[in-house]
């Protein structure tokens, strides 16, 4: 099966993403506690969002 552009495409959002953790991650160590607290909240709950659309996937529609 060949991949579409649009695949392409998504696949290439998520690596965004990961990039994006990977430098959020290497930002923790220069954060004070109260930033930490904010960003992990905002973080969960774009994560609930996201192991939705995982599940949504693995389901098929």
């Amino acid at each position: 099966m060949a991949a579409t552009g649009e695949l392409i495409r998504l696949i290439n959002y998520v690596d965004d993403i990961s990039t994006t953790l990977r430098r959020i991650s290497a930002s923790i160590p220069l954060m004070d506690v109260d930033e930490r607290k904010k960003l992990a909240e905002h973080m969960r709950t774009v994560g609930s969002n996201f192991n939705a659309l995982v599940s949504q996937l693995e389901k098929g529609g």
